[in-house]
């Protein structure tokens, strides 16, 4: 009921809602939840700075009680609940938090497993020495100030901070319709950034992110992946997935994934106890046991394995179900003039430094200002003291001055001075006024006619002003610049990594027992034919190298096992190792099944290249004698389990596979001597699940060692290999071409001096060998010192073995003509030269092609 002089206004409830929810909505935005883009602080934090900065508790200073500072600030400056200023200090104060924190605290500020801190009675604080950098200059008119909250003093509306604080340190906040969520950044990375924008305001986003790479978190990990990174850089926002840094131990008679750097914001406690939890639900198998181990010297969880388990695929189960993956959602909004925008990598340089441009301005008309005041007063000096006679008048005028203001005003008349000049030569003290101090001011007035110069031509000089906020970002990044603490892993992603990792020759090697490794090539040097060779690997007992591959880093291998399963990675995702190292076990690179083994590889170009890999095709041969062609866009889509490649049969194993252009010639060889050569088009391609065709008819005690693809019959050779170091160079055209599936023709004379057949391949005289032999020693050479001789032959010497040693493997490689070992001619056996090993073994036991049992069946064709 209406009282009396009472006047009711109607209003519209809808339009009442939507005005008042807007304004709260804008109150949040503005007042609490989003970051200056300038200084990069959120109203909460740049309090605490300023309350702090108020107290004087600075980081040469004694620590201050928290609750001291938490009730000066709210006092003060913000007028909400202490745990809001408290909780916020406390995160500045984080070193897993912040990647550079703003507060040194000292007492229980929290842990990485969600541990709260002590409360604010308990702890004390000071200013980190870098929060001097945002503080600095604040009391030059840098800023503006506005009215607290309550009108009785101001605040500063923003910092003139010389740090990039919003790049650097990141933010995230949820505001009313909208919420911003930024990631850190290296301060080295982010400078250099800036600086090259001032140097070219036309730069691209893509230019800026040669020098700052990506996000850059306290915690370091890795990023997996690129794409995420790029987007956000470009649009402001991107989801960057991190993953934890882990590697590899054996603990006692197990092995165990070691963690000593997890993903940024995650409570490393609660992850523990998902993981066990998981473990228990048997939906992570292969866990034994998990261990905190983290001390004040790290982090360090230990995940130990079962004996059964293989490292790789618990550790990808960990990644799915744990947050040993975890993903970063970018979202850079912060306020522009008041008004929140989505900011990309050039929007935020941009407004920073065109913030620090707008300081260095207000510092240096400040700086003209008070200086422009001094020298007024210095000149009010030399004109009362700067002549005796003119010091005994001023002197004269305030002894018969009845006051002060008499005196001033006496002053003023008889020397033509201001109020403020003729109030400075009353205050100046007796001791001021002896010759050696007149000397002194005359000095401080040059000086400061000189200093108002120099800031005069900074206000009229828009190229020095940036310099100068080049050189001091240069002195912060100087002083506070460090490493970055996050790796990359830019195969997680689509991003073409050709033009981060160089293309460098490489070796791969396999250990029988699954042992890989990349090494340079230019770690092995180069000896002449017959050298005992040098030590090439370090095995564990009873195993050897069984396979060497030249590639370089830009290329794919395709690993193909014996159950007839092909797995990929590229050549630079394979551990590097020096010459004498051992190598990782390939269990754990790829997914291969415990009972599974590495029976064949092959090494391609860009399997995304859909032109080339529909030209090629991939053609395997087992120890059976049956070959099986399919195209490589077959192999081409990479998947982390494998695909299948090839049926096998009991008693069969797979040898090898090759890549082929549709014209090769293929030429299989055995253990007994044998080899034959038919054109590629004599095997019809199939799909991967098919098993083959026969490829070559094999006697009962004889078997397939291998096969070769020949492109050029004019100038490429084939050189065959027998397990007790002889080998022979043959002209591919004195094998004759004949119909898949024949028995062959003789390649290598079998005796007991020379062993069966073990490896053949194919070579010119630009080509160069190693050979491995099972104890692990190695011999490079080049394959110009090997002439071509007879196709039924013992051979040369190609390695001298050493009591019951035997060859393992040998490899094609390209050969560094600069690099050659004077000393390997004295390797051979004793008595016996290069030329006498190579003369007494040549031409042993000729044969004609009329001789040749085999040949009589080499047009044999039989097919599965």
């Amino acid at each position: 009921m209406q009282k009396e002089g009472e006047r009711l206004i109607p209003i519209n409830i809808v339009d009442e809602m939507k005005s008042s929810y807007i304004d709260y909505s804008m109150s949040v935005i503005v007042s609490r939840a989003l970051p200056d883009v300038r200084d990069g602080l959120k109203p909460v934090h740049r309090r605490v700075l300023y309350g702090m900065y108020g107290l004087g508790v600075f980081s040469n200073r004694k620590y201050l009680k928290s609750a001291r500072i938490v009730g000066d600030v709210l006092g003060k400056y913000h007028p909400h609940g202490d745990s809001s200023v408290y909780d916020a200090m406390v995160r500045m104060a984080q070193d897993w938090s912040l990647r550079y924190p703003q507060v040194d605290g000292q007492g229980n500020f929290g842990s990485m497993d969600g541990d709260p801190p002590a409360a604010m009675r308990y702890t004390e604080a000071r200013l980190k020495k870098i929060s001097d950098e945002i503080l600095s200059d604040l009391d030059k008119e840098t800023v503006d100030f506005q009215n607290n909250f309550d009108d009785s003093m101001t605040e500063p509306t923003v910092m003139p901070s010389k740090i990039p604080n919003l790049l650097v340190n990141g933010t995230s906040g949820i505001a009313v319709g909208m919420a911003t969520n930024m990631a850190p950044h290296n301060l080295t990375e982010a400078i250099n950034a800036i600086c090259a924008y001032i140097d070219n305001r036309e730069i691209t986003i893509d230019e800026l992110m040669q020098h700052i790479i990506a996000p850059d978190f306290p915690t370091g990990g890795i990023i997996y992946g690129y794409d995420g990174v790029r987007d956000a850089f470009h649009t402001g926002r991107g989801r960057v997935v991190l993953r934890a840094k882990v590697a590899f131990e054996e603990i006692g008679n197990r092995n165990a994934i070691i963690v000593n750097e997890i993903p940024y914001q995650v409570n490393k406690a609660e992850m523990i106890a998902r993981t066990a939890e998981l473990v228990k639900d048997e939906k992570i198998p292969g866990i034994y046991e998990i261990r905190d181990e983290s001390d004040r010297r790290g982090l360090r969880i230990v995940y130990e394995l079962k004996n059964d388990a293989i490292p790789n695929v618990v550790l990808n189960l960990l990644y799915k179900y744990t947050s040993l993956q975890t993903s970063f959602s970018v979202n850079n909004i912060a306020l522009v003039h008041g008004r929140p925008e989505q900011l990309n990598l050039k929007d935020i340089i941009h407004h920073f430094v065109e913030h620090r441009h707008e300081v260095i301005v207000r510092r240096t008309q400040y700086e003209l200002k008070k200086a422009k005041e001094r020298a007024h007063i210095l000149e009010g000096f030399m004109k009362v003291i700067g002549t005796q006679d003119s010091l005994d008048k001023a002197i004269a005028i305030i002894r018969h001055s009845a006051n002060p203001q008499a005196a001033k005003e006496g002053i003023i008349q008889e020397f033509d001075l201001s109020d403020i000049q003729a109030q400075a030569i009353l205050d100046l003290r007796l001791a001021r006024l002896t010759g050696m101090e007149l000397d002194k001011i005359r000095d401080e007035y040059d000086a400061i006619m000189k200093e108002i110069a120099d800031l005069e031509d900074i206000l009229a000089n828009e190229p020095r002003r940036f310099q100068i906020i080049k050189d001091e970002l240069i002195e912060v990044r100087e002083k506070y610049g460090d490493e970055r603490r996050t790796e990359i892993d830019y195969s997680g992603g689509e991003m073409s990594i050709e033009d981060i990792i160089p293309n460098e020759s490489v070796v791969l090697t396999i250990s029988h027992a699954g042992y890989v490794k990349r090494t340079l090539l230019s770690e092995y040097k180069i000896q002449s034919r017959g050298g005992v060779g040098n030590k090439a690997a370090t095995t564990r007992d009873s195993d050897f190298l069984e396979y060497i591959v030249s590639a370089t880093n830009h290329q794919y291998m395709l690993f193909f096992t014996e159950k007839g399963r092909c797995y990929w990675l590229r050549v630079f995702e394979i551990p590097e190792g020096s010459k004498t190292a051992k190598g990782r076990a390939v269990q754990n690179l790829i997914n291969i099944e415990p009972d599974d083994k590495i029976k064949a590889y092959i090494r391609t170009n860009n399997l995304k290249d859909s032109e080339y890999v529909n030209q090629m095709s991939v053609v395997m041969v087992t120890k059976n004698g049956t070959i099986k062609k399919t195209s490589l866009e077959a192999y081409s889509r990479p998947r982390v389990n494998g695909v299948n490649a090839i049926e096998i049969r009991d008693n069969d194993q797979l040898l090898g596979a090759y890549l082929t252009n549709g014209t090769s010639q293929i030429m299989i060889a055995t253990k007994n001597g044998k080899c034959i050569r038919f054109p590629e088009e004599k095997v019809r391609e199939v799909g991967r699940g098919s098993i083959g065709v026969r490829g070559i008819s094999m006697e009962d005690n004889d078997e397939a060692i291998g096969m070769i693809v020949v492109n050029d019959l004019e100038n490429d050779t084939v050189l065959v290999v027998s397990e007790k170091g002889y080998g022979k160079r043959t002209a591919v055209l004195d094998y004759r071409e004949t119909n898949r599936g024949g028995k062959g023709v003789i390649t290598l004379n079998i005796t007991e001096k020379t062993g069966n057949l073990i490896a053949i391949q194919n070579v010119t005289d630009e080509d160069g060998l190693m050979i491995i032999n099972k104890s692990g020693v190695a011999i490079r050479m080049n394959m110009d010192e090997m002439r071509v001789m007879g196709r039924n032959t013992q051979g040369v010497r190609m390695i001298n073995l050493k009591k019951n040693d035997e060859i393992a493997a040998i490899a094609k490689v390209e050969m560094d003509k600069d690099v050659v070992d004077e000393d390997a001619e004295e390797n051979l056996e004793e008595g016996e030269s290069v030329a006498d090993n190579q003369e007494n073994n040549t031409e042993a036991t000729p044969q004609t092609e009329n001789q040749d049992p085999a040949e009589e069946n080499e047009n044999a064709d039989s097919e599965e």
